[in-house]
């Protein structure tokens, strides 16, 4: 009888122990499978809450991170703007959101942008200047809506008869600020202005033909920093040896006019190249809060840094009323690229005014382009380039 008692107790505590083992199990592993979960809902690789991936999304505009699809599918807005230098288009506002922007001289010597913006927040745009033909051409591919104030005969005829999104001078979209020293640069517009325009005539969505863009991962593959000795200043003064050209500073020249001819510095920190004029300081923009309409509510100006400039060699003249410019834009000619510290030198080719622009190396393949603002410049036969 004792030992069959002495056998019991055995048993009794081999069940409690195993009892014990299995409740450690299943708490293990109740516990494994919550980090597991919780590390899947905040990692970093884009899996969200119940394990669903979430794609990041770029702008196929800007190339930029965006907040859904539907940002490239937005209405496209094309505006025309001034760049006098004793005429008051100076500073410029909302040039800084723009995707692209186009340059080029609109007359005697004196340049002008067609400025391409897509989900712009600025709360002002403009001035709002006259369109040129060979600003149209460069402005169809991007399926926007076409905003100036009147236009050469000969681009006013063209977008007529071109059947592209057309706002001209209309206050309904557009207003005259108060301000004398603005002169006649003194109509700008807001997004929610051309967002009206496009909801009354029901331009909901736009296709724009965009330039090929590089990722994130492929910039920082890309960019040129070369080591280098430095002076006592903290100079580089002695690059280290690369296949590749790089490039600090950048001039280009329209004519001898120095107001309008550029030069940019490249900034390695934000891998960005900071315009300036030959004569005239840096190229400063507003960037207003959105809904923001007064130029007191704006701040000051920051200084415009596209994160990729492209001088393109046209071919330029001037037209028989002796005044207007005509640039041969369905055509070819050759292109030098400046992104990442680093020139590419190339070529462009336009086939057609529906058809974009397209830049290629040497070897012939279409140059993908650094995440942010282009800048293009229409640099004439008659103008320079230059860098070092």
């Amino acid at each position: 009888m004792k030992q069959e008692k002495g056998d019991k107790k055995s048993s009794k505590k081999i069940l409690i122990i195993f009892v014990v083992i299995l409740l450690l199990v299943v708490v293990g592993a109740s516990v494994w499978w919550w980090l597991t979960q919780r590390d899947k809902d905040n990692n970093g690789d884009g899996v969200g809450q119940g394990g669903n991936h979430i794609e990041k999304v770029y702008s196929k505009l800007t190339g930029l991170e965006v907040i859904d699809e539907s940002v490239n599918s937005a209405p496209t807005f094309c505006v025309q703007i001034p760049n006098g230098s004793t005429d008051g288009a100076r500073p410029q506002a909302g040039l800084t959101q723009a995707g692209v922007v186009f340059e080029a001289i609109a007359e005697t010597g004196i340049t002008r942008f067609a400025a391409v913006f897509q989900v712009p927040t600025t709360g002002i745009i403009g001035p709002i200047r006259s369109l040129r033909p060979y600003y149209l051409d460069w402005d169809t591919p991007f399926d926007c809506t076409v905003v100036h104030d009147g236009g050469s005969h000969e681009a006013l005829t063209a977008i007529a008869q071109g059947g592209q999104r057309n706002l001209d001078e209309d206050f309904r979209y557009m207003w005259k600020v108060n301000d004398s020293s603005r002169l006649w640069n003194n109509v700008f517009t807001s997004p929610s202005k051309l967002q009206e325009f496009n909801d009354s005539k029901g331009y909901i969505t736009s296709s724009p033909k965009t330039f090929p863009r590089l990722t994130p991962e492929e910039v920082e593959a890309d960019r040129l920093i070369p080591e280098c000795t430095k002076n006592e200043a903290g100079e580089c003064i002695e690059p280290a040896e690369s296949n590749d050209i790089f490039v600090n500073q950048i001039q280009a020249s329209f004519t001898g006019i120095h107001d309008y001819n550029i030069q940019y510095t490249y900034d390695a920190t934000t891998n960005r190249y900071l315009r300036s004029y030959t004569q005239g300081g840096a190229h400063m923009t507003y960037d207003c809060p959105a809904g923001v309409t007064e130029f007191a509510n704006c701040g000051a100006p920051v200084q415009v840094a596209p994160s990729s400039v492209v001088l393109m060699r046209v071919q330029e003249s001037t037209m028989s009323d002796g005044y207007h410019e005509n640039i041969a834009t369905i055509s070819t000619g050759s292109a030098y690229i400046f992104q990442n510290g680093k020139l590419i030198e190339g070529t462009w080719r336009k086939t057609a005014q529906n058809h974009q622009i397209s830049f290629l190396n040497a070897a012939g393949e279409e140059i993908a382009f650094t995440p942010g603002q282009i800048w293009i410049s229409a640099i004439p036969q008659f103008g320079n380039i230059s860098w070092e």
